[in-house]
């Protein structure tokens, strides 16, 4: 018999590559991590890992067996998903986590829709720019997070769209295009630019829409935060691609033509989407959104 448990442990080394990294994900000791891919090898009665010194990898028993992993436990968030929608009552936590702006545009406004439609639910709010990872590891249950082009659909992740939203351009006091009711990406090529730092999607964005212009923008400053680039702007920085809902109450916004657009949604792990707990903070979410996808 197959120890479920020993599978999540599998399924997290697959995700995070190594021991340590694995052991943090689901708060275990490396050595406890190590333990239990020994015990589930052991049970299997095959090899489900490579070792070389402290270096670990799928043999392609392991590779195997993750994806009946991957199975089992989606079975199993069903299973709890089920059992809640027969429980009395509708009480309990549901765990958010969500970039910023989506925090103010649409789960701080949801969380007063609650109070009416859901009082029994409590909404716990993180602020976390990479939310995925957390719900794949089982910190959190929805995701409020960004799709910035397309790409392969990862199929533990039941997605529900929410909303989109144009990048506008901030230009510093006096530019030379300040009196544009609309600006055009190219007449941006000679500037300097204010831009997120390496790794941030907003700055893949960024590069993107400039290589579509036919430039390569040259990056002088780079921050995460939205109201830093914009400060930085209004020093004389540069020019900076920010998200429109993040721009509140920064000044010399303006419109881009045909300008790249975040898609926001909410993910849920599959086999949870129908858990009555999720489902309220859901619809609570698309009754505030304003502009849907």
């Amino acid at each position: 018999m197959i120890d479920p448990r020993r599978l999540r442990v599998l399924r997290a080394l697959a995700d995070h590559g190594t021991v340590t990294a694995a052991g943090q994900a689901l708060h275990l000791t490396p050595s406890a991590v190590s333990q239990q891919l020994a015990a589930l090898e052991s049970e299997v009665g095959q090899e489900l890992l490579h070792r070389k010194g402290r270096r670990v990898w799928l043999t392609a028993a392991g590779e195997l067996l993750v994806e009946h992993a991957t199975a089992v436990i989606a079975e199993l968030d069903r299973a709890e998903a089920r059992l809640a929608e027969f429980a009395a009552g509708r009480t309990g936590r549901v765990r958010v986590a969500a970039f910023a702006s989506a925090i103010t545009q649409v789960v701080a406004p949801a969380l007063a829709v609650m109070r009416e439609t859901a009082p029994g639910v409590t909404v716990l709010v993180h602020d976390a720019e990479h939310s995925l990872p957390m719900l794949l590891d089982g910190e959190i249950d929805l995701a409020i997070t960004v799709q910035y082009r397309p790409r392969e659909h990862d199929q533990r992740i039941i997605h529900t769209p929410l909303y989109a939203e144009p990048f506008d351009a901030v230009l510093p006091p006096g530019h030379r295009l300040a009196d544009l009711a609309e600006v055009d990406l190219s007449d941006l090529a000679a500037d300097d630019w204010v831009a997120p730092l390496p790794g941030n999607p907003c700055r893949d964005v960024l590069v993107k829409a400039c290589e579509a212009a036919g430039f390569t923008p040259r990056i002088a400053h780079t921050s995460d935060d939205f109201h830093a680039e914009a400060a930085l702007v209004a020093a004389g920085g540069g020019v900076a691609l920010i998200p429109r809902t993040a721009l509140r109450g920064v000044d010399r916004v303006h419109p881009v033509a045909d300008p790249p657009t975040r898609r926001v949604f909410a993910a849920v792990r599959r086999g949870r989407e129908t858990h009555p707990l999720i489902v309220a903070v859901l619809s609570a979410l698309r009754a505030v959104i304003t502009q849907p996808c």
